[in-house]
């Protein structure tokens, strides 16, 4: 995707504002597997994808627990260091190559104060993503295994061919065996 339908699909914005804010923004390739961000640390960008896709972890003795899937057009942040600067809770794993646009966040909390449709862009970011909290806590407490899998399905198709089983097990909250089981029901 490229960066101005990325940034429209947040909000859109006028193009002197649009233009400002893609001037602050940096375009990055990183390859797969890379941990773009780290739990425990503060984190000073947030990203958009232009291409690939990644997952956000959180490390367990006995195996990671995989909570969100990103890919092309939606942002990477850690919410904990981009509202409070305080240091994130998960880590953000490439699961392809992956082409990013970096942002500074206090570069960007500079332009929310000299421009209201920045401003205005950043809370829409915020807004969307808290509906994507909520949905999952939602699904993850009144849907069963099987609804949450047919509901990632119908949302986000092409994940399955795109990411390692495991992962969507675990992002499911069932084991690999439960979702293979699952998955020939269909």
């Amino acid at each position: 995707m490229e960066i101005d339908q990325i940034l429209d699909h947040i909000y859109k914005l006028p193009e002197n504002s649009k233009m400002i804010l893609k001037d602050q923004m940096e375009e990055l390739v990183y390859p797969k597997n890379h941990i773009l961000l780290k739990a425990d640390k503060i984190e000073h960008h947030i990203y958009l994808i232009k291409s690939g896709i990644v997952r956000a972890f959180a490390p367990q003795e006995d195996h990671d627990i995989t909570f969100w899937f990103g890919q092309e057009g939606e942002t990477i942040l850690s919410m904990r260091s981009y509202v409070e600067n305080k240091k994130s809770y998960e880590n953000i794993e490439l699961l392809e190559d992956c082409v990013l646009f970096q942002l500074n966040i206090d570069r960007l909390n500079q332009l929310y104060q000299s421009d209201i449709h920045i401003a205005n862009w950043g809370r829409k970011l915020a807004e969307i993503e808290l509906l994507k909290i909520e949905s999952r806590m939602i699904s993850n407490e009144l849907l069963s295994a099987k609804e949450r899998y047919d509901l990632l399905m119908s949302e986000s198709p092409t994940l399955i061919q795109r990411i390692p089983l495991k992962y969507i097990a675990s992002y499911l909250g069932m084991t690999p065996v439960s979702l293979s089981r699952i998955r020939k029901e269909k």
